[in-house]
């Protein structure tokens, strides 16, 4: 795969002079005092609607060098989806995910479940936290709170927290929340979970086809405010096929969903339920994300809202300083700005705090912003116009991280 770091060779550049930035210490260290700069290169179409520029930011503790993707959703030519690599449960580098879509642009997205080591023996399943839309498929629902990955959300934020791109092919903040029911011949149960690496105390979750290969164990570790608490001892899994119960298990299991089967993952409560179940009885499980607006969202990838109203939300972590990705919205949901910093390769380069990254988002133009998966995930794509796919930052691991999903950005001129 083609890389090229660096500089945009720019014939334009635009000095602006912000206001302090709050919060600007290290971790531990002091605030910001001084005046903030920042060097913003021109930009450069990428395909029609969709233009990538670089920007140079000066903080007193030091240089944040940024990329930014400006994405026209006015413009008939564009649209911009999830990529994910064809399961829930599975990674691979943003470039390696726009390249299998053909995808223009990219940068990476949700936080997601990339370690286990509270619970040994316990697989990690690599899956994201948030709720996870497609082509107006719906992959997934949130996970707990407490069994998120990722910095502390502010205030009043949950994991159900989304950015999208509706019907209406405007970008907007929502919340999915997951409403459904399995119905048994003994009542209705409700259901607390979709294809989710983590399930909330005494719930039901489904996974379907679309979880893959994963192992479901770890639906059953943790609790809805600690995600290190000991697994349960009280499971059950039911595999449904083609309305009628196929199998009962005391444990979760591995292995892929077939196809017109669902898996039914109960823990505590909902594990005693589904144990009432009997090889042969009819079950019919049904489900939908509900968002907070009419019109259904085509997109939509979880993070957590930095910026509403054009203010930075409050409580935002002022102290933190890390390698951020983060997507905005423009006036009326009709720009789309991805931006996604450098790591620090060499001596004087810095990141940003949460708080710093959402005073950025709205001085570049966002209206809206919600924080994505940063630090080593941070990755921003480009095609280069001759059928390779560029990593124009540097991720700070040295080379791309395999992530769960990214934002993709398509363009037909």
């Amino acid at each position: 795969m083609k890389q090229r770091f660096g500089r945009v060779r720019a014939v334009l550049t635009v000095l602006v002079v912000w206001g302090v930035l709050a919060g600007g210490g290290l971790a531990g260290g002091p605030a910001a005092t001084a005046a903030t700069t920042v060097q913003r290169f021109d930009a450069v179409a990428v395909a029609p609607g969709v233009e990538y520029g670089e920007f140079r930011m000066t903080v007193p503790r030091g240089i944040v060098h940024g990329h930014l993707l400006t994405v026209d959703l006015a413009d008939p030519r564009v649209t911009v989806d999830l990529l994910y690599p064809g399961v829930v449960g599975a990674r691979a580098p943003v470039s390696q995910l726009a390249v299998a879509r053909g995808a223009v642009a990219a940068v990476n997205g949700d936080f997601f479940h990339i370690t286990e080591t509270q619970h040994p023996g316990v697989e990690a399943t690599g899956a994201p936290v948030g709720p996870a839309v497609t082509a107006g498929r719906q992959l997934k629902a949130a996970v707990p709170d407490g069994q998120r990955f990722g910095p502390a959300m502010p205030p009043g934020a949950t994991t159900e927290d989304v950015i999208g791109v509706g019907h209406d092919r405007r970008a907007r903040l929502d919340r999915l929340t997951l409403r459904g029911a399995v119905l048994t011949p003994g009542g209705v149960l409700p259901l607390r979970g979709l294809n989710q690496y983590a399930l909330p105390v005494d719930g039901i979750g489904a996974y379907t086809a679309r979880w893959g290969p994963a192992s479901r164990v770890r639906a059953t570790c943790g609790t809805d405010i600690d995600r290190t608490a000991p697994c349960s001892t009280e499971t059950a899994e039911v595999t449904v096929r083609y309305g009628r119960v196929w199998a009962l298990d005391a444990r979760p299991g591995t292995g892929g969903v077939a196809a017109g089967s669902v898996v039914l993952v109960g823990r505590e409560a909902g594990a005693r339920q589904l144990r009432a179940l009997r090889i042969g009885e009819p079950v019919t499980v049904g489900y939908r994300l509900v968002g907070r607006y009419p019109v259904p969202l085509r997109f939509a990838v979880g993070g957590f809202p930095i910026v509403r109203d054009a203010e930075p939300v409050a409580g935002l972590d002022a102290v933190t300083v890390a390698v951020r990705t983060s997507a905005g919205i423009g006036p009326g949901g009709r720009l789309l700005y991805l931006m996604a910093l450098d790591g620090a390769p060499g001596q004087g380069q810095t990141g940003l705090t949460v708080r710093e990254l959402a005073e950025l988002m709205e001085r570049l133009g966002a209206r809206d912003a919600m924080n994505l998966d940063g630090g080593g995930s941070s990755t921003l794509v480009t095609g280069d116009g001759v059928g390779q796919v560029v990593v124009r930052n540097h991720p700070s691991g040295g080379a791309e991280r395999p992530v769960p999903n990214a934002v993709g950005v398509f363009s037909f001129g």
